[in-house]
């Protein structure tokens, strides 16, 4: 196979030219200039290609030869390219700096001669004239397989030198490609271990824009693009996650992918992006947390994977995040399949700098005062969770910290004959870093240990466990591996409402409106089955819809219920960053799993009421997923939060499966013009017909008539057509508005009661409310004939919360009675709120 990328590697004499800075810049630049860019980083590095994922909207990608061996490098690289136009690889120190004692292996020139590449050379010329044309011709001639081919000055000063340097570069044939000035703007800040992750800078896009900016202004991008369009076609297959690992048969439908938790946020920003596409590969729904943040691990958690990071920068935030600690500390007595490097090693330790880590490891971490830094040959002394003895990887290693030693312990690797990490049937934690596209059997390792793991939830386990384990005089107790949720969810995040209702119970866990529907809804039903004899027709129902939104009817698809909706926007492209904001209906995260993509998630705090911050959601994200009102928290963000989402090359789309139980419908997006927006609307609640499933979605006319293509003839039934055009004529309208008016009621009431009784409560829009009952209260109610929905099915949450469907005052008393009666039963447990 012969396959044609316009490409070029930015280099240069040595560390500190200013490579990362040209390099970033001229990804962004060219993206900005309507090119699909795909990033590259030679060497193993994770914090420049942070940067380059901002800049391209991709994941930044290393090519290393040590860490994948030669032959990989460049189906590597066209396996990150596929789809792109050009790509661009930063080199690593200077152009012919390897591995020492190698003779160059795995230098950046040693990449261009694999991948045959082009080489841009950045000269640092702020003290130099002419002698910047000898560096050059040097760095040209050392190695005459590598084509230095152009070259961009940077930290350039006044003209005259400028041109100086110029006409002594064209004497001996290398053309400059641009001048970038000293601009104090474009530095970025460094620490102990080299610059501050784009992750942990809150102006990072703004860096990133500005250095695209500069580089427009000052280097000619049409010379690059040329250059770049001279590089030879590659003879070679692109890399294939899926030709070497290998899923079970049926994984990949619905609830049969297990979910591997993958650390991510600003503490854990070091993965490289194959291990998440290796793991997909094999079968595995793999999971974002942010250790930061959540207070649990992802519900359904059946492997966890802590990669590196800094988190010695964050030790006093991951110690205040108790819960977290706590259920992985669980998790890993249990044994859930985890895999640890490095900041996972020190993450899992009894302390880190003398805070507390998660105490899965019997050993301290510390700041040292040597640094770590080498490219080893590791062995397998024994058989582990991901290695079988005698087998040898090759990796890299790169910290400042340093972990007490632990005698008797089975180690996870040996290098240079030492004993390193901790190794066991369920558990792999070491300081070294692998690349696992060089290794796929680690990936088909940890993938198939997670596909035999049980089939249940572990979030908030130890949350649980703790509080099971607190004696009647409120001493700590122990935290095992037995204490393990009595009613584990097998897929959380298919996990419904309705199957928390049975006989006997009342119902407080549906959020169907419980009163009639009105007659006229009841007489368009019962008139469409005089025309189910003929095929459905969408026209009438599609115009009533545009109508009822001032839209027009090309802005309109008819879909079977929201879930449908999700279903074909999860379908739609092939997403490279997802997002699903969290606590919310796990419809759309269950339908992008369901697709075969990685979802990434961003959990709004309880501590801020689950309030949507704009500026957690990454900037690279292509799909953003957000509920208004969202479920379960009743949450109504404001208008303005929802379109501080909207970016460029971006798709937001807006659940407001719940915006018709807000009186006067206040933050709805439903009228907005199209653009990168998508509203979708259920009539299946308000209107009390969840069997007949029935709902919309209304965005820019190319959008729908992508989504529409993908749905089947006649996906919808004709008395859902019926129900949708019945419940958006202004009769609609105004009986909607009425029930509206009529929950916010008896939902105030709600609110109240459970307030005096010193239950917390979220102020709530929508037609139930999120309550912090308590550990086991679920359960409980439900033995005394009242059914709530569990919230720890919902990313975010835990089984201290419960949603409750907002009823009228005398189920809500009924509600009252019951808790009253489990406060009478066990006043001893103390408050469990």
């Amino acid at each position: 196979m012969v396959t044609r990328l316009p490409r070029v590697v930015v280099a240069a004499p040595s560390t500190g030219q200013g490579k990362t800075t040209i390099a970033t810049g001229l990804m962004a630049a060219l993206r900005h200039g309507g090119r699909e860019v795909s990033p590259h980083k030679v060497g193993p590095d994770y914090i420049d290609p942070g940067y380059h994922a901002v800049a391209t909207g991709r994941p930044g990608r290393n090519l290393d030869p040590h860490l994948v061996g030669e032959d990989l490098v460049a189906p590597l690289l066209l396996h990150g390219a596929r789809g792109a136009d050009v790509a661009v690889i930063e080199g690593v120190m200077g152009l012919h700096d390897g591995r020492l004692g190698t003779g160059g292996s795995s230098s950046t020139a040693h990449v261009a001669r694999l991948t045959r590449t082009p080489v841009i050379l950045v000269l640092d010329v702020s003290r130099m004239s002419r002698t910047a044309a000898a560096v050059a011709l040097g760095m040209r001639d050392f190695d005459p397989g590598v084509n230095v081919a152009g070259v961009i000055l940077n930290r350039a000063g006044s003209p005259r030198n400028d041109a100086e340097i110029t006409a002594a570069l064209d004497d001996i044939g290398l053309p400059v490609l641009g001048a970038v000035p000293r601009d104090a703007d474009l530095e970025t800040p460094s620490r102990h271990l080299g610059l501050v992750t784009a992750a942990e800078r809150d102006d990072v896009a703004g860096l990133v824009e500005l250095l695209g900016e500069r580089v427009a202004e000052h280097v000619d991008l049409d010379a690059v693009l040329a250059l770049a369009a001279d590089a030879p076609d590659l003879d070679v297959e692109p890399w294939d996650p899926q030709t070497v690992v290998t899923a079970p048969a049926g994984a990949g439908a619905a609830g049969e992918r297990p979910v591997v938790a993958v650390a991510g946020g600003r503490a854990f920003t070091f993965r490289y992006p194959e291990v998440d596409e290796l793991l997909t590969a094999a079968g595995c729904a793999v999971t974002p947390f942010d250790p930061l943040r959540d207070r649990a691990l992802p519900p359904g958690t059946r492997a966890i994977y802590l990669g590196g990071g800094f988190p010695e920068v964050h030790a006093d935030e991951l110690a205040e995040n108790t819960e977290l600690l706590a259920d992985l500390r669980a998790a890993v007595a249990a044994g859930v399949p985890t895999v640890a490097e490095c900041a996972g090693l020190l993450y899992l330790a009894r302390t880190l700098d003398d805070h507390p880590m998660a105490g899965a490891l019997p050993v301290t971490a510390a700041m040292a005062t040597r640094l770590t830094l080498r490219y080893p040959e590791a062995f397998a002394p024994t058989d582990t969770l991901l290695t079988r003895a005698g087998e040898r990887v090759t990796g890299h290693e790169f910290h400042r910290t340093a972990t007490d030693p632990v005698h008797g312990s089975v180690p996870a690797w040996q290098i240079d004959d030492a004993p390193t990490g901790f190794g066991g049937p369920s558990l792999h934690a070491s300081y070294l870093h692998v690349h696992w596209a060089g290794h796929p059997r680690l990936a088909q390792r940890l993938a198939d240990a997670a596909h035999a793991a049980p089939a249940a939830s572990i979030a908030s386990r130890a949350v649980a466990a703790e509080s099971r384990a607190v004696d009647a005089e409120g001493a700590a107790g122990t935290v095992g591996p037995d204490d393990t949720p009595t009613d584990p969810v097998v897929r959380p995040l298919d996990h419904h409402g309705d199957a928390e209702v049975g006989p006997g119970l009342l119902d407080l866990a549906v959020n169907v409106y419980p009163g009639p529907r009105p007659t006229w809804l009841d007489a368009a039903l019962a008139g469409s089955l005089e025309q189910v004899e003929r095929y459905p027709d969408a026209r009438a129902a599609r115009t009533a819809v545009a109508r009822r939104h001032g839209r027009d009817a090309d802005e309109v698809l008819l879909c079977a219920g929201a879930a449908e909706a999700f279903t074909l926007l999860a379908r739609l492209r092939p997403w490279r960053h997802p997002v699903v904001v969290h606590p919310q209906f796990t419809e759309p995260h269950a339908a992008l799993l369901q697709a075969g993509h990685s979802v990434h998630t961003v959990l709004c705090r309880p501590e801020d009421n689950f309030a949507l911050d704009p500026a957690e959601v990454p900037e690279q994200a292509d799909l953003v997923v957000i509920g208004n009102p969202t479920n379960p928290t009743g949450v109504l963000h404001p208008r303005e939060a929802i379109a501080a989402l909207i970016r460029t090359g971006r798709v937001v789309v807006v659940d407001e499966a719940f915006m018709d139980v807000v009186p006067g419908e206040t933050e709805s997006l439903a009228e907005e013009p199209g653009g990168a927006l998508v509203v979708v609307r259920s009539l299946t609640k308000h209107w009390s017909i969840p069997g007949v499933r029935a709902g919309y979605l209304l965005a820019a006319p190319s959008l729908v008539a992508e989504l529409g293509a993908l749905q089947p003839s006649w996906p919808v039934s004709t008395p859902a057509l019926a129900a949708i055009e019945a419940c958006s004529d202004d009769r609609a309208v105004a009986e909607g508005r009425r029930r509206a008016d009529q929950l916010a009621g008896w939902r105030d009431e709600l609110i109240h009661a459970l307030s005096a009784r010193g239950i917390r409560v979220l102020p709530s829009d929508a037609s139930f409310v999120l309550a912090e009952v308590g550990a086991g209260r679920h359960a409980a109610l439900r033995d005394v004939g009242v059914a709530v929905r569990r919230a720890d099915t919902f990313p975010g949450l835990n089984d201290r919360w419960v949603r409750i469907a907002v009823r009228s005052p005398d189920v809500t008393r009924q509600l009252l009675a019951a808790l009253d009666t489990l406060d009478h039963l066990s006043p001893q447990d103390g408050d469990t709120r």
